[in-house]
């Protein structure tokens, strides 16, 4: 048996395989967050840990975990934890949709010029490391008795193992990792004021990072040694559950946020894009990856706003037969590929007395689907196309949402038929590599697909309008007055 581990924004949600990669049970536990100023997001690392414990003491209970044999992580990238020399957490981490550290990547940048070089990527203050230079600048008590630094699952890796260690998927998500060759960089960690002593240990995701301690598996019923793997940032591991590890494969997430996201066989950034260039879960992999901040959570927005459930205002838009007179930007919580803005706002442009909740409904899918085609557009400058796409994340249960993103990508998209476990799945395939020595390519194989969403062609070319459109009010909003 082999379980994994996703630790999630607004939940944890844990799985159990079999070695056939069955899905045997699972469990989820909800989790909160807190913004004590505009901007800020933080969760306290200790919730993840009781959500953690509350979902595998539910599993327990259901089935035996007596031949469990390997644990997987996946979460949430570039959150803050600060550990102090007695291994205690000292403030409530600070998440990756976090943009007080605005200033500090500009800081960032100028005291180390190569940054995005070795990172590979720009410095945005989702990352790591502008944090901790806002937590030197802003809590200096805090900074000068920080130990270590943990991404989120790597604090429930050293929960469960008592180990600091760190993979290559999620650590490329710091900026203190040298992306090509797979390694802290002593530079970017310098610029921060932090030095390797304060970083994890580097495994690959498919390797061991550690074993289970005793006195958890004395609680679980588990009766031999239990591997935890490297495991993967969310969106790595997501791409593990699918498949999507040999280049040119890719997948399409419509989450919280969103994320179109190609496997390759080399390091290939495009910083100027505001394109991610990370390390793959798997050795001698990479990938690149466009990321916007709000998708299934502008729908969301909108859903609360109008007083319905997001998933009846998407059925009740029902067949599309020409693009909403209404155009979505879906900056409601800054903007990354390929902007680069935190300030960056939501807006409705073209409203009329005649437009209801409807109109706005497919008005925000057709925004995050041109915010789509502009990362689409960035990876392609960075030299990586694709022929099809998965469809992961909750608006994908949306088919309707599928066709207008299909149409404006211009590529079919695929539905896997278990889509719906993720990151966890992809989690739980590492933990049966780490475990059993098993070739990573042979267990993270495609799934079955339960229908292709192809572009519609009398679509096509009025959502390219659109997307012009679309294009054209950014620049212009940003030039008026603050």
């Amino acid at each position: 048996m082999y379980l994994g581990i996703d630790i999630g924004t607004s939940s944890v949600k844990t799985v159990l395989f079999d070695r056939a990669q069955r899905l045997v049970a699972q469990a989820s536990a909800a989790l909160d967050i807190s913004r004590p100023h505009p901007g800020w997001s933080e969760q306290d690392p200790e919730a993840w840990w009781r959500a953690v414990t509350e979902t595998i003491d539910r599993i327990a209970a259901e089935t035996s975990l007596a031949d469990l044999r390997g644990i997987g992580l996946s979460g949430q990238m570039h959150g803050a934890v600060c550990l102090d020399h007695d291994d205690r957490v000292m403030r409530p981490a600070i998440l990756w949709n976090d943009g007080r550290a605005s200033a500090e990547c500009a800081e960032l940048e100028q005291a180390f010029p190569r940054a995005r070089e070795i990172s590979g990527n720009i410095a945005m203050p989702g990352f790591t490391a502008p944090k901790l230079l806002w937590l030197r600048h802003h809590e200096p008590e805090i900074f000068e008795h920080v130990s270590t630094v943990l991404l989120p699952k790597d604090y429930i890796r050293f929960c469960l193992t008592g180990h600091h260690v760190s993979e290559m998927s999620d650590a490329s998500g710091t900026l203190w990792l040298d992306v090509a060759e797979r390694d802290w960089s002593d530079d970017l960690l310098e610029a921060t004021g932090l030095t390797r002593a304060h970083m994890p240990r580097l495994v690959e995701g498919s390797e061991a990072s550690g074993a289970l301690r005793l006195e958890l598996a004395q609680r679980w019923g588990v009766k031999g040694e239990v591997v935890v793997a490297g495991g993967a940032g969310d969106n790595a591991a997501a791409a593990c559950g699918v498949g999507v590890v040999r280049p040119g494969t890719a997948f399409v997430s419509l989450g919280t946020s969103g994320v179109l996201f190609v496997s390759n066989a080399r390091f290939s950034p495009n910083t100027q894009g505001a394109v991610h260039a990370f390390c793959h879960a798997l050795p001698a992999t990479w990938h690149q990856m466009g990321v916007i901040l709000s998708a299934a959570d502008s729908l969301e927005w909108l859903a609360r706003l109008v007083g319905r459930r997001a998933s009846v205002l998407a059925g009740e838009i029902g067949t599309v037969e020409r693009p909403s007179p209404v155009t979505f930007l879906p900056y409601l919580s800054g903007e990354r590929t390929p902007h680069n803005d935190a300030a960056a706002r939501g807006a409705f442009i073209g409203l009329s007395q005649s437009n209801g909740a409807t109109d706005l409904a497919q008005a925000v899918m057709e925004g995050v689907a041109y915010a789509m085609a502009d990362c689409q557009e960035a990876l392609a400058a960075g030299g990586t196309d694709f022929e099809s796409a998965l469809a992961v994340g909750g608006g994908a249960r949306s088919h309707t949402w599928l066709r207008i993103l299909a149409s404006v990508l211009n590529r079919p998209l695929e539905i896997p038929s278990d889509g719906d476990v993720g990151a966890a799945a992809g989690a739980a395939r590492l933990a049966i590599c780490a475990a059993e020595g098993a070739a990573p390519h042979e267990v993270c194989t495609a799934p079955e697909i339960d229908a292709v969403i192809e572009p519609l062609p009398a679509l096509v070319g009025p959502y390219q309008d659109g997307l012009a459109r679309y294009r054209a009010l950014y620049p212009a909003l940003k030039a008026l007055p603050s």
